[in-house]
């Protein structure tokens, strides 16, 4: 693991400082000559409510018809989807402040976390702060730290059992929400606290432990409490649609986060004894991020537009719904400044990709040679 505290971007590199004005420029022209907001819009608005709809309605229809059998399995993948398309699409703008101008809406947006069980100030200080900032960097991007037997980094130790991490990777991710809701958020909360990111991102740690007893009292008592209160379904029946849901939850999240920088094309790239890496940190998004299926309009409509992450990385503040057209400048002005710009055509392509990814770094070919 690496021992380098501080991380200090080649943010004074010519090159890189010319390409980020040049782009920024010609992506702010393009708003202000189609003349709309970077925020969301009717299809952003249609989208939230149709995932809520989709969470919330297969839920109702439990409760209420006590379906039985393969109907009822439907319904809680169909809540899991509904989860999942809440995160992606709702809840990961809001928290971004990409949702609206007016930060209270972006607020209560990024709050639609807290209603189907997760904690938006953890995905805050995970996502926005320790991933964005740090992508690929290993100890400091957190979505790459080593997870029970997974290895995402090449400088992560390598043990015996990673050989077949690229089997047995899928079903760590589907249990990812299940993991995150039930005992998750307690650890990070904590270890937050520890490390002083939440005094730095809130102006009451007591207040966010508070709302971490609130959400976790309020989320298990209607997904859990009212079927046992008011059907007739027996306590492992309870248990065993909550748990499917979350399994669709967490595949189809796995889905769509895994793959964005763990493909063969992106950089890792390594601080030197002084915490100095080699790009800039705008420039570090695009040799870290990798843009896939953007020509599949359900993918990029249910994955808020997460398949074009270079576009995410560089303008998280940029409301998904414009990621497809802001692409085509992204791209453009990275081939004219010879700049990396990752995209993957296809979405299964891209999934054995990913696969393949998992399996190169269970192989001692992929650890890094130490100097």
């Amino acid at each position: 693991m690496s021992e380098v505290g501080n991380i200090y971007f080649n943010n004074e590199d010519a090159k890189s400082k010319e390409f980020a004005k040049v782009l920024n420029g010609r992506v702010n022209d393009y708003f202000k000559a189609k003349g709309i907001s970077k925020y969301g819009n009717l299809e952003m608005y249609i989208k939230t409510v149709f995932m809520l709809c989709l969470f919330f309605v297969p839920f109702g229809c439990l409760v209420y018809f006590e379906p039985r059998g393969i109907l009822a399995i439907a319904l809680s993948i169909l809540m899991g989807l509904g989860m999942a398309g809440v995160g992606l699409g709702v809840m990961h703008d809001g928290i971004h402040g990409a949702y609206s101008s007016k930060q209270w809406v972006n607020k209560l947006l990024g709050y639609t976390l807290n209603l189907v069980g997760g904690l938006s100030i953890n995905w805050k200080i995970q996502h926005n702060i320790k991933h964005h900032t740090y992508t690929n960097i290993e100890d400091h991007d957190e979505d790459i730290e080593p997870k029970a037997i997974l290895r995402f980094h090449p400088a992560t130790k390598l043990k015996p059992v990673h050989k077949y991490q690229y089997i047995y990777a899928w079903v760590f991710y589907a249990l990812g929400t299940f993991f995150w809701v039930t005992f998750k958020d307690f650890a990070k909360i904590t270890r937050y606290t520890k490390e002083g990111l939440l005094a730095k991102n809130t102006n009451s740690v007591a207040k966010e432990y508070a709302i971490l007893i609130f959400t976790k009292v309020f989320y298990y008592s209607y997904v859990i409490g009212l079927p046992v209160m008011f059907t007739t379904y027996t306590g492992g029946e309870i248990f065993l649609g909550f748990f499917v849901m979350h399994l669709a939850a967490g595949t189809a999240l796995g889905f769509i986060f895994q793959p964005a920088h763990l493909l063969e094309e992106v950089e890792y790239p390594q601080p030197d004894e002084n915490g100095n890496v080699p790009y800039s940190r705008f420039v570090h998004q695009l040799y870290t991020s990798v843009n896939f299926a953007n020509k599949n309009k359900w993918v990029t409509w249910y994955a808020g537009g997460l398949n074009f992450q270079v576009e995410h990385h560089l303008y998280p503040h940029i409301c998904h719904v414009h990621y497809h057209a802001i692409a085509p400048i992204v791209k453009e002005t990275a081939a004219e400044y010879n700049i990396p710009y990752h995209a993957k055509e296809g979405f299964f392509e891209t999934l054995r990709e990913h696969t393949n990814m998992l399996k190169w770094l269970g192989t001692a070919d992929s650890e890094l040679v130490k100097a």
